[in-house]
């Protein structure tokens, strides 16, 4: 008697123990319950934390974020208005603002995030089919860094002027997509532009632009170049023409002044003593004009046969 006492203290114990853990539940700071019974909502949403009451077996406990929740949506292929195709990669944040309507029309996270696929990616292709590329792509219209003799040489969608830019595309997406989330209990809070890349056919495009206009200015400043070096190698012909004629102009300066310094000695010398001068003239003629092999015929009058008979 005493075991089965024991048994059923149990039993009941067990059955209390049931009936409390389908009775009470508990509502963090981070969630917001909707109770339903049979499988339809009974009241509303329960978004103040604490213990809370319920009927046991009958009525069940649905909980669903409070707290910021991530949309990562899949890079897709998407064409601008000029028909470039790149690749478009998004996120957003959003919240589940009504407990009871996203309920009632997702049923959980996972019909709100399949829900989400369709309305942002939706909406980014038809902001994306709107606008031109530069619009993608570029985000406002600040200056370049780059110095004043190569702003010239930038790519024209670098000169281009944007009239809306990327921040603004995201505000149209997220404003579009606000106004079909409203029923559905979801509040959209923000959505961005992850990444943006081309496909390779544009990409191949606008690499081959990029080499163009290096290929473009490299041949400007070899054509500078070639500018400068023609300039440097004139002035150098020039200087060396002008230091040639100078070097040349005060050699004969030098020369004359010499051929004349040297007439003055002659003619000193001559009026000094003008047989001896007489004498070495005819004996540099007669030594630049004569060698070991000359033969010489001398007249009985002439000067070099008298210097020799004076000279015994």
């Amino acid at each position: 008697m005493k075991n089965v006492a024991i048994i059923v203290v149990a039993l009941v114990a067990l059955i209390l123990l049931l009936v409390l853990s389908g009775t009470l539940y508990v509502v963090t700071e981070a969630e917001q319950v909707i109770i339903t019974q049979f499988g339809d909502p009974v009241g509303g949403p329960i978004t103040t934390p604490g213990i809370k009451f319920k009927m046991p077996f009958i009525q069940k406990k649905n909980v669903f974020e409070k707290r910021f929740l991530e949309w990562d949506g899949d890079s897709n292929q998407l064409p601008t208005k000029d028909k470039r195709f790149i690749h478009v990669d998004t996120y957003a944040r959003w919240q589940i603002s009504d407990a009871l309507k996203f309920f009632q029309r997702l049923r959980d996270e996972r019909g709100g995030q399949s829900r989400l696929d369709d309305i942002l990616d939706g909406e980014t292709r038809n902001t994306i089919a709107k606008h031109e590329l530069i619009e993608v792509v570029r985000n406002t219209n600040r200056v370049f860094a780059v110095s004043e003799e190569y702003r010239e040489e930038l790519a024209p969608e670098a000169q281009q002027r944007i009239e809306f830019g990327r921040a603004v595309l995201a505000a149209e997406v997220l404003k579009a997509a606000q106004g079909r989330t409203t029923d559905l209990g979801i509040e959209i809070l923000d959505f961005r532009f992850k990444r943006l890349n081309y496909v390779p056919e544009v990409r191949r495009e606008v690499y081959a632009r990029m080499i163009s206009e290096r290929n473009r200015i490299a041949e400007q400043f070899r054509s500078e170049g070639a500018g400068e070096s023609a300039r440097i190698n004139g002035e150098r012909e020039r200087e060396l023409k002008k230091i040639t004629s100078e070097a040349y102009r005060e050699a004969q300066e030098i020369k004359g002044r010499a051929d004349a310094e040297a007439a003055d000695i002659y003619a000193r010398a001559y009026n000094r003593d003008a047989d001896f001068y007489r004498f070495m003239k005819t004996m540099e003629v007669f030594k630049s004009t004569m060698d070991e092999k000359t033969i010489l015929l001398l007249g009985t009058d002439g000067e070099y046969l008298r210097y020799l008979e004076s000279a015994n």
